[in-house]
């Protein structure tokens, strides 16, 4: 492209409000210019796929010289295997999947990279009908139930590395229920969480939205407890993909970040930006349920099944003022603490190495610098979760021994 004519880019996108300046233009023309034209993401149906889908949907790949191509899986093995194999070139994953994948634990082992994270909050464990009604309707509820009422529990969670397993864990260890010894524990893959409680395969479930509230609106569960009030502000799916792909393209990573993140912009930019989100994710091709499923708890208004409604203002984000998509170390390095806790790796791994390794800091703040959106200046955060603990990143090892219900 010639000057005169990356000019007129910048003033033409200027004038419709999405480049900020001539960087983009040159981007998406010059020596920064994607390696790929396209790129194919793995989504699995849940809401935190959104910001995946509307970058594709509303356009904004294009912006930045690449057409996203959402492609929807059955599972998280599923997910893992593809991205391992190239089938899929990134993919909206749990983060912990994609450590787990780094480390050879569950599957094969390959050098992996966290891009970006898409979402905070907004998951929850359900419990089915049949505890509630004998009175366990939250922790320490449930907890009671167990030791009077003696039975094979089952809980189901969607990986054994990934997130919802984790919360599931910490969960229910906080109210002094062993998920190993105390319960048997399931994999189940997100869209079929209700089908299984619906016919009775298990007592309660982990699960990203809209599958918590699906339960509650078909009249089969309950919401014992949303994930933000686990930990408040949680990190969740990430964006991820393979270290050799981030070698080998990364301008092409990078122009999909930025279009992931003005797609995580636009998304909590109002309230008609997310109600047609909903709309448009629940579409037979991208989650398969009704926008009603949906729109309430990305909102914030939560209802648990037993008549209680409130408003949540730590529901699901997907950018809040760019604190979400950072990839702090701290965040992969707890998953690695809870690895080891619930015993899926056997010794102390280099918890800052790895995580240094696997998130692609620089990479981000290169994407973010181009649409203007601030970094924090630490790469740790620190975080209280349910049970009291502080977790700050800072002794990993010990804060992984700490815990008194492990493996």
């Amino acid at each position: 492209m010639s000057r005169r004519s990356i000019l007129k880019t910048a003033a033409a996108a200027s004038a419709v409000g999405v480049v900020p300046g001539l960087q983009s233009a040159v981007w998406a023309a010059g020596s920064d210019k994607p390696e790929l034209e396209e790129v194919k993401i793995g989504f699995i149906p849940l809401t935190d796929c959104a910001s995946v889908v509307m970058a594709s949907v509303l356009g904004f790949d294009k912006k930045y010289g690449v057409k996203i191509i959402p492609s929807k899986e059955a599972s998280w093995a599923g997910v893992r295997d593809k991205l391992v194999n190239g089938d899929l070139h990134m993919a909206h994953a749990l983060y912990g999947l994609i450590y787990g994948v780094h480390l050879g634990v569950g599957g094969p082992k390959k050098d992996m990279a966290v891009l970006m994270t898409l979402n905070n909050n907004g998951q929850a464990i359900t419990l089915s009908k049949k505890l509630s009604d004998k009175g366990a309707v939250d922790g320490p509820s449930l907890a009671k139930l167990m030791q009077t009422d003696k039975r094979e529990y089952t809980f189901a969670q969607t990986f054994p590395t990934g997130t919802h397993a984790m919360w599931l864990y910490y969960w229910l260890s906080t109210y002094g229920i062993n998920p190993m010894k105390d319960a048997k524990v399931i994999t189940v893959p997100p869209p079929q969480m209700v089908a299984n409680m619906r016919v009775g395969n298990m007592d309660g479930y982990c699960v990203g939205e809209p599958w918590g509230h699906r339960a509650i609106m078909d009249g089969i569960g309950i919401t014992g407890v949303t994930t933000q009030d686990i930990w408040k502000d949680h990190p969740e799916k990430v964006l991820g993909t393979t270290g050799d792909f981030v070698k080998k393209y990364p301008n092409t990573a990078r122009a999909v970040m930025m279009a992931i993140l003005e797609a995580s912009q636009w998304i909590d930019a109002g309230l008609q930006n997310k109600l047609k989100m909903a709309d448009t994710i629940a579409a037979k091709s991208y989650v398969n349920t009704s926008a009603d499923a949906i729109n309430q708890r990305i909102l914030g208004r939560y209802q648990n099944g037993l008549g209680k409604t409130w408003d949540d203002p730590n529901h699901m984000k997907f950018f809040n003022d760019g604190k979400v998509n950072f990839p702090y170390l701290s965040d992969g390095m707890w998953f690695l603490t809870q690895h080891k806790r619930w015993g899926l790796i056997k010794d102390h791994p280099d918890y800052l190495g790895v995580a240094k390794q696997i998130n692609q800091i620089d990479l981000y703040k290169q994407a973010a610098a181009g649409l203007k959106i601030s970094v924090p200046k630490e790469v740790m955060r620190t975080s209280k979760l349910i049970d009291g603990t502080v977790w700050d990143g800072k002794d990993p090892a010990k804060y992984a021994d700490s815990f008194k219900i492990k493996a």
